[in-house]
């Protein structure tokens, strides 16, 4: 009896040490993430403080409406319709509302709001068709193409846009499932770097393997391609019933700009926006040959920083423009 009272003491004081340790990493951690420069814990907490849970597994989630939160040391604003940005004002006659719908790139992560591809072409826009022109970000992090055109119909058809533009980039094929299960990765800012450090170890990494990765996505058959194909074709018939213009900007992955290697994925979505009546216009004629270093947010994240947004508003601009006279102010 006593020798067992001994292991069961032994048992609960490895446990308590091991929580306090583990407590004592948390705390630490949290206090060193302060500077906000670690793009997993700032992912992390965007998925806390700006994002909600929905039931219907299409969605999976959604932005917070009327809210803020400093992420990566950028100002995130969320408007009363949880679009990045402030309020939406009343769309004068005869205006123009260009609505973007994408995910992380379409919505700026790590870009200051002036320095979106959104902002950057209402101001541009605004100039040159003579006329009040709108450009509102409905972009969310970590959608692809099924949740972000299933968000535009579940709440943001009132908006009325005169045009769509899909920000398309190569993710938005991927077949996602809902996340959000694991109580670990919800609460702590430890188990986050501790996953992000597993995938890092034993997941296939590497260009090539990438590369294999989105031809395997991008099968005629592959489910994820299926269904990005069903909502591309879905918003297309709305926007012609409805005499909305509408568009696919095809964004390039930014892992090497320099010799790019997924030109057969922008192959197969111009077909794509042929097919479905689409506007289509390749965001790679202008960031093509731009190392990472001078693209990418901040070394550890590949999303495009404020001269990536300028380089795809200038790719864009054109396709946009009523005039004709298209130029992005640096």
């Amino acid at each position: 009896m006593q020798q067992t009272n001994k292991k069961f003491h032994s048992i609960i004081l490895v446990c308590l040490s091991l929580a306090i340790a583990l407590g004592l990493a948390e705390g630490l951690l949290r206090i060193k993430n302060r500077s906000m420069i670690n793009y997993d814990i700032e992912m992390w907490r965007y998925g806390k403080e700006l994002k909600i849970r929905r039931s219907e597994p299409m969605l999976d989630f959604d932005h917070v409406k009327s809210k803020s939160a400093i992420l990566q040391n950028v100002e995130i604003r969320l408007n009363e319709h949880g679009l990045r940005g402030g309020p939406l004002s009343q769309l004068p006659p005869g205006g123009r509302r260009i609505l973007f719908l994408g995910a992380s790139i379409t919505f700026g992560w790590g870009v200051p709001e002036q320095d979106t591809v959104e902002a950057k072409l209402e101001t541009a826009l605004s100039a040159i068709d003579k006329q009040p022109v709108q450009v509102l970000n409905a972009g969310v992090g970590n959608y692809n193409t099924e949740r972000y055109v299933s968000r535009f119909f579940d709440e943001l058809t009132d908006l009325r846009p005169t045009d769509i533009v899909v920000h398309y980039c190569l993710r938005d094929a991927e077949d996602l499932p809902a996340g959000g299960g694991n109580f670990l990765l919800r609460h702590s800012q430890l188990a986050v770097i501790l996953w992000g450090v597993y995938h890092r170890l034993f997941d296939k990494t590497g260009e090539q393997s990438m590369v294999q990765y989105y031809r395997d996505v991008y099968q005629p058959e592959a489910p994820g391609m299926l269904k990005m194909k069903e909502k591309l074709k879905q918003l297309s018939e709305y926007a012609k019933a409805n005499n909305i213009r509408i568009y696919l900007a095809m964004t390039p992955i930014s892992y090497n700009l320099v010799d790019y290697k997924f030109g057969f994925v922008h192959d197969i979505m111009k077909q794509v926006s042929a097919e479905y009546g689409y506007t289509y216009c390749d965001q790679l004629s202008t960031m093509k040959g731009v190392p990472p270093k001078d693209i990418w947010a901040m070394p550890t994240d590949p999303h495009p920083n404020a001269l990536g947004h300028q380089l795809m508003a200038e790719a864009i601009l054109p396709m946009l423009s009523q005039s004709g006279d298209a130029s992005i102010n640096k």
